[in-house]
């Protein structure tokens, strides 16, 4: 007897087919972010100075997960940084490329596994990390100059725990890939963050080759006020900067402490940083102020303007962010209004 189809029915399939059709699409899910940061500057590097308008880590990716049931989840992040003042990418061709990070992870109750192109956890645990990255989000000629950045960010794998007890780990791996009897220096990083309330506590060791650094950190919120501070010890006395005859060759200790008060939609950031000179290069110490104020728009949207000074010795040439570079023994300064949107 042949099965008559009514009407009924066909809204009942129709209804299990949009189900089943949601349960799907909610397994999955990519999204895209990313961050526009322009400001008009006035710098000065020794005796010259220029007027113009500067990208300060310009982004858009894609970030991705899927839901593999049990708890497990599969995720990837890709990233490209491009110059929103000019629209090229930042890669070394001017190409728009995945330079900023290109990761694939998977994820569950044991942690997390991350495979590819990312940043050190003990950067951002460190230098990056709450009102230490202010007024500008550690970017452009405002960023921290002294910071001693050592790790690798390609071909890394990673592991980060879950949170036990306020407590976070991750260690990282950047692999050199070279052929036997070639320079090989595989890169190690090791970071733990401890939170319990206002309080925040983030130590770190990375060692690239013969190249090491290790900090420590720490990081108030008090109502409407956040400080921090951080300390820096870079050991590269037999390392790669030693044999080049570059100017960090040696130890070096650096420190950093920021505060950063918000009233409403204001808010108003200071930094002060210090690093000691190289143990085997004279005149290498410097220092670094920072001034900044924020006008939040909305949550996603903000006017800024900062106010930035080096002081660099004879033999240290810090503030890797200004336009045509600084010289061993030249101070820079630099003045900025800006406007950073996020989406």
């Amino acid at each position: 007897m042949p099965v008559k189809t009514t009407t009924v029915s066909r809204v009942l399939l129709a209804a299990l087919a949009t189900a089943g059709a949601s349960v799907a699409l909610a397994q999955s899910s990519v999204q895209i972010y990313g961050r526009l940061n322009t400001s008009v500057e006035h710098q000065k590097v020794g005796g010259s100075s220029l007027t113009g308008l500067f990208n300060n880590n310009s982004r858009f990716g894609f970030v991705g997960s899927e839901d593999l049931g049990g708890g497990l989840k599969a995720g990837f992040q890709l990233e490209s940084g491009f110059e929103s003042d000019t629209g090229a990418g930042t890669g070394s061709t001017g190409a728009l490329a995945f330079q900023r990070q290109s990761e694939v992870n998977l994820s569950g109750s044991l942690g997390k596994l991350r495979l590819g192109r990312f940043g050190a956890a003990t950067y951002f645990g460190i230098a990056d990390y709450g009102a230490l990255d202010e007024p500008n989000h550690d970017t452009g000629s405002i960023a921290d100059a002294l910071y001693d950045y050592v790790m690798r960010n390609t071909n890394k794998i990673a592991y980060r725990s879950p949170v036990m007890a306020g407590l976070t780990l991750e260690a990282q791996a950047s692999l050199h890939e070279k052929t036997t009897g070639a320079v090989q220096k595989n890169g190690y990083d090791l970071y733990a963050n401890w939170e319990r309330g206002p309080l925040a506590l983030g130590a770190g060791f990375t060692q690239l080759g013969d190249d090491k650094q290790f900090a420590l950190r720490g990081h108030y919120i008090w109502n409407a006020l956040q400080v921090g501070a951080y300390y820096q010890r870079s050991d590269n006395g037999s390392g790669s900067l030693c044999s080049n005859g570059g100017a960090g060759c040696g130890t070096r200790d650096a420190a950093r402490v920021t505060a950063a008060y918000r009233a409403g939609a204001s808010e108003l950031a200071l930094g002060y940083g210090w690093a000691s000179r190289w143990s085997h290069v004279p005149g290498s110490s410097a220092r670094q102020w920072i001034l900044g104020y924020n006008h939040h728009l909305s949550k996603r949207t903000k006017l800024y303007a900062a106010y930035t000074r080096i002081d660099n010795g004879s033999g240290v040439a810090y503030g890797y962010n200004f336009k045509g570079g600084v010289g061993y023994g030249q101070d820079a300064s630099s003045l900025s209004i800006g406007l950073r949107h996020a989406f």
